[in-house]
Order: C-alpha cells, then sequence, then structure tokens
C-alpha cells in the first residue's frame, strides 16, 4: 500500500514536498516513481529512485525537484522547488520490486502498486 500526501496550492517559484508512505511490502527492495498527470494529458514519468538512493528525472523538472527515500521509514519524498504553471497535476507515486540496485521504470506500466494522488497546483 502506498499513501501519498503533501500536495496543495502554492505560487508560481514556490515549493512543496509531497510524501509517499507505504507500507505491506519490503521497501527496500523496491523502485519508487512519482508520476503526474494534468488534466487532457497522458500521465508522466516526474521522478524516480532505485532501491538504493539513485535518482532519475524528467527533464522538466530536472534542477527544480529532488527526490529522496528513507528507507528506515518506508517513506519516499519529492521536493518540489521553483514551481511552475505547469507543474499543476495530479501526483502518484507508484513502486515496482527490482532484484537491481540501479533500476528506475520510466514507463507506469512497469510498477505494480500505485497510490493515492495528491494535487499540486501552482498559481501565478
Amino acid at each position: 500500500q502506498l499513501q501519498a500526501s503533501g500536495g496543495g496550492s502554492v505560487q508560481t517559484g514556490g515549493s512543496l514536498r509531497v510524501s509517499c508512505v507505504t507500507s505491506g511490502f519490503p521497501f527496500s527492495t523496491y523502485a519508487i516513481g512519482w508520476f503526474r498527470q494534468a488534466p487532457g494529458n497522458e500521465r508522466e514519468f516526474v521522478a524516480g529512485i532505485a532501491r538504493y538512493g539513485r535518482t532519475m528525472y524528467a527533464e522538466s523538472v530536472k534542477g527544480r525537484f529532488t527526490v529522496s527515500r528513507d528507507n528506515a521509514k518506508n517513506t519516499v519524498f519529492l521536493q518540489m522547488n521553483s514551481l511552475k504553471s505547469e507543474d499543476t497535476a495530479v501526483y502518484y507515486c507508484a513502486a515496482k520490486f527490482t532484484f537491481s540496485t540501479l533500476e528506475i521504470p520510466r514507463a507506469g506500466a512497469s510498477y505494480g502498486y500505485w497510490g493515492q494522488e495528491t494535487q499540486v497546483t501552482v498559481s501565478s
């Protein structure tokens, strides 16, 4: 089970941190991805973190977003800085079991578990 939280409304240039708390599976054996979907758009990969901390970002958020994980607390964080209106979307976290310590799938279909959405709204 994955539970995302921390979304909200912020002005352009502001920051938010969303969290994804997991339970029911051995967290350290899963890669975690963050995805988002804006109205009228397809779901897209935002950022991901491999089992022991390797990270990957979409070009649109590179340098502004930071993904991290705390394996002791079964939690993944997405720190979002310098937010833009185009970051407005519902955000999801997802988990994929993997033997690899490096794997971070970009495709949503690769993930077996999905959390509920959390809304992020950026306004000018």
